[in-house]
């Protein structure tokens, strides 16, 4: 809102302080912004015009304003200065934080300063205190408020520009040290101690001025010590001003001591200034900036210089085109820079004069520019154009003055963070304040003129330049997000919901569920724009959107333009495109959403939604696939929706899902024995018309393997057992895998075996093969109970073998009954292997049910088990004629009588059988020698060839001799070392000893003398006392001669 106020035009020479409220205004004057740019923004607002009225008695004609200023003391005052052509200071102060809804209202003081124009004005607002420079070069120093005599200085003089320091370090000086080591003259230093207290005399070398007063070079100077004053060497410091002035050739840089507000009563002669050095410069110095150490100064004949403030040397930057060419310098406070314009172009350079990014274009070569937050100020002519710093683009142009006024001023707050703008032109009393838009307005702006990549792009910039937070840009990402949703570009909207980490899933449940629902209280309540409507359903969204492009497109023929989409104009979308396009979207912003920290509630309310969304679409394979899962769906919101919708299987997965496995395997139940009623089908296989039996096997199927999956984890035996029955008749390697299934806590009971079908005979088998063989049960009914399950299988696929041969030439293909064959050996394989294995079982029970049948190997196994060898014997050699068998038998029995046996069965088989004379010639040639060659001559039958036994006989009767002589070597061997033994003995017992004297007991070396003694195998000697003592076989030497044994060679007996 435009600011109101009034000017109190009863102003004199005296300094003055009127407050003037709106109630007794007699004139009303506004600005007038004119954005030519339809896609510009508002970065700036108008809040005030400034009448500047005549303060000359002498005429009656607007003042022409030559220089501004502008001043923030507090959050809640600003002073603005406005410097006219006749030497007159205008201020006014208002408070710069009132409301639109309160005009600002102003205060306003005079102060006559000179009789010449005033060419600048510079202010220090730590000191209350500005600095003026006149046309004639005069500077003049003024309290803040203009309450206090104008003080002139008396040096320097003829200056031609002023710059303040801008400085980026608070810590940092002059020479880039601290200020207690500074290279500064002894004297100087001793005068700014003395300041801050003490009366000693101090002696300087620079010209200093004093109240106002200019003094000698070498003069003395002494202030006198309060002893009421507190303010410290650090006070003082902190209150230096770094000035620089240009002064003919000469660049002076100055000091000024200046009081802090509160210590005004320590200065009664009020500042003080130090000359700190002189650097020689260019002539005509135009306009001037002092950065850090360095100061650029611009003059129309050179461009612009770079001045070291620490060498004094100086470098080229920039040279002016065309000699009329007026430089122009802006120093930027927010990056601690400065602007050098070169006609209408603008370079920002550092502090050492080195050009930072590109070039700035502006429209035309602006009067002045200003700086505020990210973007510059150029005006001229009546206009002002707002460019951004680092794209160059305007962004914002206002007219504040008819064309041909004259030159424009335009200054900001020296600050960082300055938020006003106050223009003025030379030949309008007028000054227009201006404040920048708080960044929430110019983003609420954007986006309500629906340029919402702009708007994120300004609030990225903000927080990359750290004027805005992360959290900003989150809700601003919802924001446009809800916008773009309400205009029907769904994928977008989703998008920016995305990127949005404060927005929550809950929001957008209101546009799939109408309230009142489940998580009514759970959609986050989060205090936006009010730029878009409530929630309402997707369907309402699409169909009031539908209805704005419709008007939209009647008032576009009736030539209005509208903020609709123009795509959406050309192209206007079907409802049903529509309302996909915001499913599919929803979709995907849940299921993403899934991966978020989000309370209980909400994931139940995300995961239900969004099996809502699938649904809608008909996405069955998403449905299952989220139902079986991990999920949070709520069951009570979806099985009737599920159920009217046939979705059964879909159903049944989130039954299982949520542990509720008795209503899960009644719908794979039904959905086996009835699925030819219902509507769904396997999506793990793509069917085609012609493999549809494939289908109609595939679902009941399909459906059993799913049960399956329920019921192998399920220690529930009742409900085992309830559903074992259709899942085993409709795939009986299911039903195994649920009997037998690791994967439940508790095993199903063994009596779980009456359960089983008796007609479903692999079932029983396999199971009971699982109890013996890998859980190791050693119950004998079981062992048993297999075992003749075993056997009448085996008996039955005989039985139908040996049927399908005899029909094989008439009815049954060739290939089934090899089938049929390969079946029966598998069973009967299965049996004898366990037979052998077991020995649990009762063979009894086996071999009454195996008695008439052919299974001579089966009974051979059962006979052995219950020890009745000749009947073994019998089978394997006569039944099954298995002569290796037999004999292996015999070999494990190992009485030497069973070979006699299994050879008088070869020669009389019995039962009218001939002999077996191979086999009987078999069993001589690998077993004769266990065999009495007599009793194998009076068993032989006379009928049998001689031939065929004669090199048997003979060869068992030459291994008979030879045994019997190779007995002969070994007993004349053993004669023979027995002999050398004894010999060697006698040897050793009739070897002399010769005793001396000196002879003495090995073991405790007593003389032997004529004492009875002892002489071990090792040669060592011992007295008869010592002997009885260690006995015969222990020596002296700890050598026991029974465990190592001694030899010699004269005992070995010789070959």
């Amino acid at each position: 809102m435009m600011a109101k106020f009034v000017m109190d035009p009863s102003l004199n020479n005296n300094n003055s302080n009127n407050n003037n409220n709106n109630n007794n205004s007699n004139n009303n004057t506004t600005t007038t912004t004119n954005n030519n740019n339809n896609k510009g923004r508002t970065v700036l607002e108008p809040v005030a015009e400034l009448d500047v009225p005549s303060l000359s008695k002498a005429t009656s004609s607007a003042p022409t304003i030559q220089c501004l200023a502008i001043c923030t003391l507090s959050d809640s005052q600003t002073l603005v200065y406005v410097g006219t052509q006749s030497g007159t200071l205008i201020l006014y102060s208002f408070n710069p934080n009132s409301s639109n809804s309160t005009p600002l209202s102003f205060s306003r003081s005079a102060l006559v300063v000179t009789d010449r124009s005033l060419q600048s004005i510079h202010t220090f607002a730590n000191n209350l205190k500005v600095l003026v420079l006149s046309e004639d070069g005069s500077i003049f120093l003024l309290d803040s408020f203009l309450t206090q005599p104008v003080q002139r200085l008396s040096f320097p003089k003829g200056v031609s520009v002023v710059a303040p320091r801008l400085c980026s370090d608070l810590d940092s000086t002059l020479f880039g040290t601290s200020e207690s080591d500074i290279n500064i003259p002894s004297g100087r230093r001793r005068l700014l101690q003395k300041l801050s207290g003490g009366g000693s005399r101090i002696g300087i070398r620079s010209a200093l001025s004093y109240g106002g007063v200019k003094s000698s070079l070498d003069s003395s100077l002494e202030f006198p010590s309060s002893s009421n004053t507190t303010t410290t060497t650090s006070d003082v410091i902190n209150n230096n001003c770094l000035v620089a002035f240009a002064v003919g050739k000469r660049l002076i840089l100055i000091q000024l001591v200046l009081p802090l507000a509160t210590t005004d009563a320590a200065f009664p002669r009020g500042p003080v200034s130090v000359v700190i050095k002189e650097i020689q410069c260019v002539h005509q110095v135009k306009t001037m900036v002092w950065i850090n150490d360095s100061i650029i100064v611009g003059t129309t004949v050179d461009g612009y210089t770079l001045y070291s403030c620490v060498t004094g040397q100086s470098a080229s930057m920039f040279s002016l085109p065309d000699p009329s060419s007026t430089p122009y310098l802006k120093s930027l406070c927010k990056g601690h820079e400065a602007l050098l314009l070169v006609d209408n172009v603008g370079i920002i350079v550092n502090a050492l004069g080195e050009p930072l990014g590109g070039s700035l274009i502006f429209r035309h070569s602006p009067d002045a520019i200003a700086e505020i937050s990210s973007y510059l100020i150029a005006v001229m002519n009546g206009r002002m154009d707002l460019y951004h710093k680092k794209t160059g683009l305007c962004v914002q142009s206002v007219s504040f003055a008819a064309q041909g006024v004259g030159p424009s001023i335009v200054v900001n707050e020296e600050s960082r963070n300055g938020q006003l703008v106050i223009v003025a032109s030379s030949s309008y009393s007028k000054v227009f304040c201006f404040r920048k838009v708080s960044a929430e307005e110019q983003i609420k702006d954007l986006l309500k003129k629906k340029r919402f990549k702009e708007a994120i792009a300004l609030v990225e910039e903000l927080e990359l330049e750290g004027e805005m937070t992360k959290e900003m840009l989150s809700f601003v990402h919802a924001q446009v997000g809800f916008l773009l949703l309400f205009d029907l570009h769904f994928e977008e909207a989703v998008d920016h919901f995305l990127q949005s980490e404060t927005m929550q899933p809950s929001e957008i449940f209101p546009f799939i569920l109408p309230d009142p629902n489940r998580w009514s209280m759970e959609v986050s309540r989060n205090r936006y724009w009010g730029l878009h409507p409530p929630p309402v359903p997707l369907e309402d969204v699409v169909d009031e959107g539908l209805m704005a492009i419709q008007r939209a497109i009647y008032l576009k023929k009736a030539g209005v333009e509208t903020a609709e989409d123009e795509y959406f104009l050309l192209n206007p979308p079907s409802r049903s495109d529509l309302l996909e396009s915001a499913i599919e979207n929803f979709i995907r912003y849940l299921w993403l959403s899934r991966n978020k920290d989000l309370t209980p509630s909400v994931r139940e309310g995300v995961d239900t939604l969004l099996m809502y969304l699938y649904r809608a679409l008909n996405h069955v394979e998403k449905m299952e696939l989220l139902a079986s899962s991990e999920n949070n769906c709520v069951v009570e919101e979806l099985e009737t929706l599920l159920e009217d919708s046939g979705h059964l299987r879909t159903l049944a997965y989130l039954y299982a899902s949520k542990s509720l496995s008795s209503k899960a395997l009644a719908i794979w139940r039904m959905l086996a024995k009835n699925y030819s009623a219902y509507h769904w089908e396997d999506t793990s296989v793509e069917h085609t018309p012609q493999d549809a039996c494939t289908d109609v096997v595939s679902r009941p199927m399909a459906a059993a393997i799913e049960a399956s999956k329920l019921l192998e984890v399920s220690s529930d035996q009742d409900m085992v057992l309830q559903h074992l029955g259709w899942v085993a008749d409709v795939d009986h390697t299911l039903a195994v895998q649920v009997l037998t299934s690791e994967k439940r806590a508790v095993k199903l009971s063994p009596a779980v075996i009456a359960a089983i079908d008796s007609k479903k005979v692999d079932i029983l088998q396999r199971y009971l093969q699982w109890l013996i063989e890998d859980q190791d049960s050693d119950d004998a009914q079981f062992h048993t109970l297999y075992a003749l399950s075993l056997a009448k299988s085996a008996l039955e696929n005989t039985d139908i073998g040996e049927y399908s041969s005899a029909r094989m030439s008439q009815e049954t293909n060739a290939y089934d009954v090899e089938g049929s064959n390969y079946l029966s050996n598998l069973v009967r394989k299965r049996l004898q292997m366990f037979l052998q294995s077991s020995d649990l079982y009762d063979p009894d029970e086996v071999l009454d049910l195996i008695e008439g049948s052919e299974f001579w190997l089966e009974k051979a196994i059962l006979y052995r088990k219950l020890g009745q060898e000749t009947l073994v014997l019998q089978i394997l050699a006569l039944k099954l004629e298995d002569s290796e068998a037999a004999e292996q038998y015999c070999v494990d029995i190992g009485r030497q009588d069973a070979y006699k046996q299994l050879l008088d069965m070869y020669l009389d088989p019995q039962d009218g059988k001939d002999p077996m004379f191979k086999a009987a010639i078999h069993l001589l040639h690998n077993h004769g020698e266990s065999l009495n060659p007599r009793q194998i001559l009076e068993t032989l039958s006379p009928d049998m060839p001689l031939q065929l036994a004669s090199d048997i006989i003979l060869k068992m009767l030459r291994a008979r001799v030879h045994h019997h002589c190779q007995g002969q070597v070994v007993s004349n061997m053993s004669g023979a070392i027995n002999i050398d033994a004894k010999l060697a003995r006698l040897v050793e017992r009739s070897r002399h000893v010769q005793i001396n004297d000196e002879s003495l007991c090995d073991s405790c070396h007593a003389r032997l003398g004529t004492k009875l003694f002892a002489m071990y195998p090792d040669d060592a000697i011992v007295c008869y006392k010592c002997f009885r003592r260690q006995g015969e076989s222990a020596s002296v030497s700890g050598r026991n001669f029974k465990q190592d044994i001694i030899f010699k060679p004269g005992w070995l007996v010789s070959p």
